[in-house]
């Protein structure tokens, strides 16, 4: 059985185990030999990244074709609008084309961990809440989808991939899970 690792990828930290700048890695929080990332996260966003040591795994999570769910959890600056929500959730046209349409829905503040540093906060502009889900991953693409809409991101916590959720797990921790039958099987078709 392949080994399948849920990581609570920490605010700064980049979604590869080595930096020719000395950057926080995944070598700094996970010592399990030969796992491989399925998928990135950026270094500025925090949450779900899902490592496994089985290629074809690997490959079947961060291939788009397969439309595997992504959940995130988006503060914005402003309050959004109903008119940006039907955007995002028709699908927005970023340079390189039109996205996948999403789920978009205004949720209440999430509890999260305390994120360091802290975003950056101004007095007089309120920030908003939303889920997002999209089943494709473009480069930064959730937080270019916002910044379309005009309500840029301020903090993004990817919290699901696909069946695999973040659950309780905090910031800088693990934790192996067991791949079930059906989802090997249909992995392997």
């Amino acid at each position: 059985m392949p080994n399948l690792i849920l990581f609570n990828k920490p605010f700064g930290v980049l979604s590869q185990f080595t930096d020719h700048d000395n950057r926080p890695t995944l070598a700094d929080f996970i010592s399990v030999p030969n796992v491989y990332a399925a998928g990135r996260l950026d270094r500025d966003s925090e949450g779900l990244l899902l490592l496994t040591d089985d290629g074809k795994l690997q490959q079947y999570i961060s291939n788009p074709k397969n439309k595997m769910d992504k959940t995130y959890w988006v503060q914005v600056e402003g309050d959004i609008s109903n008119e940006a929500l039907v955007l995002l959730q028709n699908g927005i046209t970023l340079k390189e084309g039109p996205t996948r349409p999403a789920s978009a829905i205004i949720i209440e503040e999430p509890l999260l961990w305390e994120r360091v540093p802290a975003i950056r906060e101004r007095k007089h502009i309120p920030t908003s809440w939303i889920e997002i889900v999209i089943n494709e991953g473009r480069n930064r693409q959730v937080r270019r989808m916002t910044a379309t809409v005009g309500f840029p991101t301020l903090r993004l916590v990817r919290v699901k991939i696909g069946p695999w959720t973040l659950e309780d797990l905090k910031p800088g921790n693990f934790k192996q899970v067991q791949v079930s039958q059906k989802q090997l099987a249909a992995i392997r078709l």
